[in-house]
């Protein structure tokens, strides 16, 4: 929570206990583990990448999180500090003031309408699947031998990095083989980032509540290579093979940047553990108002009449 907004908010809610984090939690790892057992309630104020920053402070269940929006395209995010017309002209005055973007917005009541209705409830709940991803050296003994796990909330991309090769990667699902990647990498993504870099590769858009792992090729260099998507019971095995030209890099919802080398694999499937999004509407109304806000998604002229020059006429009259 925004430090000017946390006397606001304490003000609104005295009996809560309220704590401003700027900083990754840093504790013990069964600490870790537990924090979920001290925080009832999680806001966020920022975009779609704070919603993906506090969920990665819980490596178990994650409590309930309100998001809202202070960016201009989010799809996690469907509440809004301020209404859509008070905040064009706060964006007009932060751009105004050089920065005192904070000023106009504290003593705003719809923010205290939004937190509230939530409260009281009932609310609708988004549940959002993540994906856990092991990293397995060529050098262990056994797939149990893994990396610690890192969860992921929108997708790990596996790509060349400064290679200028193509990336070549043996892909399994459980113990099928699914395909040998040849061009610039691979988004394995969760549903809820179907509408991240996995749409921008030419990806489907899925209602985030659709359990299911996305499988989008990266510029692949073979036009027959169309997209996938997997059921969430599968394991998906990713291989660097001996014969790769050059290692490849993974990265996890755009951070933690690890080298795969030959003969290195990367585990992923769906966590036990999905993260829950306070919805302003429900699961369906939000995505669906996601992508027409935020993608305009289908938006065309109207066509324009083309009938009978008589009808044509009735209709100007």
């Amino acid at each position: 929570m925004s430090s000017p907004l946390l006397p606001f908010a304490k003000k609104s809610y005295p009996l809560a206990s309220l704590n401003l984090c700027k900083q990754p939690f840093l504790g013990l790892d069964q600490e870790i583990l537990l924090l979920h057992t001290k925080v009832d309630l999680v806001i966020t104020l920022g975009g779609d990448g704070t919603v993906l920053w506090a969920a990665s402070m819980f490596k178990g269940p994650v409590p309930p999180i309100v998001p809202f929006s202070l960016g201009s395209l989010g799809f996690m995010t469907p509440f809004r500090i301020l209404p859509l017309h008070e905040l064009r002209i706060l964006v007009n005055s932060y751009i105004r003031t050089k920065g005192k973007f904070f000023d106009f917005a504290v003593d705003s009541e719809h923010f205290k309408e939004c937190l509230d209705s939530v409260l009281r409830g009932p609310v609708s709940i988004t549940l959002r699947h993540r994906l856990l991803c092991r990293v397995i050296r060529d050098a262990a003994k056994n797939e149990y031998e893994t990396e610690e796990p890192i969860l992921v909330l929108n997708e790990v991309t596996i790509d060349r990095g400064i290679s200028s090769y193509l990336t070549n990667l043996e892909c399994y699902c459980d113990n099928s083989f699914v395909t040998c990647v040849q061009g610039d990498g691979l988004i394995l993504s969760t549903t809820s980032g179907s509408t991240a870099y996995s749409l921008a590769a030419g990806g489907s858009m899925v209602h985030p509540q659709v359990p299911g792992i996305l499988f989008t090729p990266i510029c692949p260099h073979s036009l027959s290579f169309r997209p996938l998507i997997l059921p969430e019971h599968v394991t998906l095995r990713i291989v660097v093979p001996f014969n790769s030209r050059s290692p490849a890099w993974a990265s996890f919802d755009g951070k933690d940047r690890k080298q795969l080398a030959a003969g290195d694999a990367l585990l992923c499937s769906m966590a036990p553990c999905p993260v829950p999004t306070a919805c302003q509407v429900d699961s369906t109304s939000d995505f669906l108002s996601s992508i027409h806000d935020g993608l305009h998604w289908n938006l065309r002229k109207t066509q324009s009449f083309d009938g009978p020059q008589e009808l044509q006429d009735i209709i100007q009259i």
